[in-house]
């Protein structure tokens, strides 16, 4: 199995409800080392699974509307606990549509599956893994 991996990072603000969540159920911030490495059996008559660079775009583009934001104010995301864990998922769903529809490029057929990796600290990780 080919894998490639990219790396941004995304700072947020949010909040949580429920008492599981303690003192982070007060808006605090993180900032997240984002991780999205893609995997596939083959790779493209270039010799790649895909491309880095648009790889890197696209991960940059499924992590915009969140920088920098407070996400208990979007929308999309009200009435949510934004943890680790949904937001990985989140990720993963935004690139998984880029995908579909092709936006990665000639040759990114061959991607099979993605990982995205959100890493909170030097300690603590989640991540969401799925197929393609």
């Amino acid at each position: 199995m080919y894998k490639l991996g990219v790396r941004d990072h995304v700072m947020i603000a949010h909040s949580f409800r429920g008492e599981l969540f303690g003192p982070a159920q007060r808006l605090h911030g993180a900032t997240y080392v984002v991780d999205a490495v893609f995997r596939g059996e083959r790779l493209d008559p270039h010799g790649v699974l895909l491309d880095i660079g648009r790889a890197s775009e696209a991960l940059r583009a499924a992590l915009a509307d969140l920088a920098y934001r407070n996400l208990d104010e979007l929308p999309e995301l009200a009435g949510r606990n934004t943890t680790t864990e949904f937001l990985a998922k989140l990720i993963f769903d935004r690139l998984a549509a880029k995908l579909k529809r092709g936006e990665l490029g000639a040759g990114s057929d061959g991607v099979q599956g993605v990982e995205v990796v959100l890493r909170e600290s030097h300690v603590a990780f989640a991540s969401y893994d799925g197929a393609i």
